[in-house]
């Protein structure tokens, strides 16, 4: 059994690694030797909201020195309808879509949701691990990803050293990833107000006009990891990571609105969010697997803080069940809750003082989210395996002590949502 950290794990130290690797060429028909594969196509789809589709396959070497190359190409499309930070009304609401040349008109007494919302993604990641000194491994990544409005690069790293006769591990990794925003109709600014188009039958349309905006920006993350793997016993391995995160840049979503309303609850103005440009975050993630005579039980938990305010805690579990002719079955339990950030806020009262950040995305709100699922496999000949998984999800977004004034005590300001998740996995 192995543990591994979900995401790139760390490496400014790339440049150093790979003088002290000082790794050989590989001939290529080596290279394209015993290659191994992993696919899969998963499908997400809110209630109502957002559907995604995406399609994934790695490719992964081991070489006679027990190097391990890696390559992985992801795409995923969204398409729906997403939140845009407004509250409902019991009347009908009409806004200015994100390139600004158009509107769209939300019924009475619904959630606004802009019902445009696209896109595609595509991610390009690689990895090379080279084993050295006898107990030592150091691991290289690099990623790419581009969509519409959103480009990101990293470079990642992470040195393992084994102990006491390979039963400890300990890692420490570093990564930097680079983020360019480009929003359509640029960047807006923060607190000001929605400005609705207005149609003219005689204006050229293919005319760009400057609306004076920013056209992008950009943020970036550094982020530290350090561990301990030890195996317990022989049925037995638990792993502990502490991680640190410090992002610099740019984290408003230019397309969310904050609805300004008076105190009869009644919207008078929709006005931009704004968040902080600097956010740090710490996180201690524990893991344990216990392989039993009947298959492998798998518990994590996960404790997150930052300075946002947000607070939060994951518990999951998985089971995994042999049963007989190499079929197995996974049942899968995860659940998630955070606290607000100090800047969220459903809506603003009019007249009260200009805040320095605020943000009605209910992603930075109170929430628990539930995840319960189960997973069916088969191992096949020639080492090949396939499986696929089926899954429920809920997010319960909650009121963390807001006072709802007027007709917003009639409304639903905090609507869950509900989400099926479909994968299918192949490995040859």
């Amino acid at each position: 059994m192995q543990l591994k950290k979900k995401g790139s794990l760390a490496t400014a130290l790339a440049g150093a690694t790979c003088a002290l690797l000082g790794q050989p060429s590989v001939q290529a028909e080596g290279l394209l030797d015993d290659l191994k594969y992993d696919t899969a196509i998963l499908f997400y789809g809110e209630t109502d909201r957002v559907s995604l589709a995406e399609g994934v396959i790695s490719v992964n070497k081991t070489f006679e020195d027990e190097s391990l190359f890696s390559l992985k190409l992801v795409i995923d499309t969204l398409t729906g309808a997403s939140a845009n930070g407004a509250v409902a009304q019991p009347t009908a609401q009409t806004f200015s879509r994100p390139s600004g040349n158009e509107n769209y008109t939300v019924a009475a007494n619904e959630v606004p949701l802009d019902d445009t919302f696209q896109d595609t993604r595509v991610q390009l990641a690689g990895s090379w691990m080279q084993p050295f000194a006898s107990t030592w491994r150091s691991t290289i990544s690099t990623n790419f990803s581009v969509e519409f409005d959103y480009k990101s690069f990293g470079v990642s790293g992470l040195m393992e050293k084994d102990l006491f006769q390979r039963n400890t591990t300990l890692s420490a990794g570093l990564s930097y990833q680079h983020d360019i925003i480009d929003p359509m109709g640029g960047i807006p600014i923060a607190f000001s107000s929605m400005v609705l188009s207005v149609e003219d039958e005689d204006e050229d349309e293919d005319e760009d006009e400057d609306n004076g905006l920013e056209k992008s920006d950009d943020k970036s993350t550094l982020d530290l990891i350090f561990g301990v793997t030890q195996v317990i016993n022989r049925r037995m391995l638990m792993q502990l990571n502490y991680s640190y995160s410090q992002v610099d840049g740019y984290m408003t979503d230019s397309y969310k609105y904050l609805s300004v309303v008076d105190v009869g609850g009644l919207t008078q103005d929709f006005i931009y969010e704004g968040r902080p440009n600097k956010r740090t975050k710490h996180s201690l993630y524990w893991q344990t697997k216990y392989a039993s005579d009947f298959g492998v039980i798998d518990v994590s938990y996960r404790y997150a803080t930052d300075d946002w305010g947000i607070d939060s805690q994951t518990i999951e579990t998985r089971f995994r069940w042999d049963l007989s002719n190499n079929n197995y079955i996974q049942p899968h339990f995860r659940f998630y809750h955070q606290t607000a950030a100090d800047f969220y806020r459903p809506f603003l009262m009019e007249g009260i003082p200009q805040l320095t950040a605020a943000s009605a995305d209910y992603r930075v709100g109170e929430m628990d989210t539930t995840t319960i699922g189960l997973k069916y496999g088969q191992k096949m000949d020639n080492d090949r395996e396939w499986a696929v998984r089926l899954e429920y999800y809920k997010q319960n977004p909650k009121n963390s002590g807001f006072d709802e004034p007027g007709v917003l005590q009639d409304l639903e300001l905090y609507p869950s949502i509900e989400a099926l998740i479909l994968q299918v996995n192949y490995h040859f």
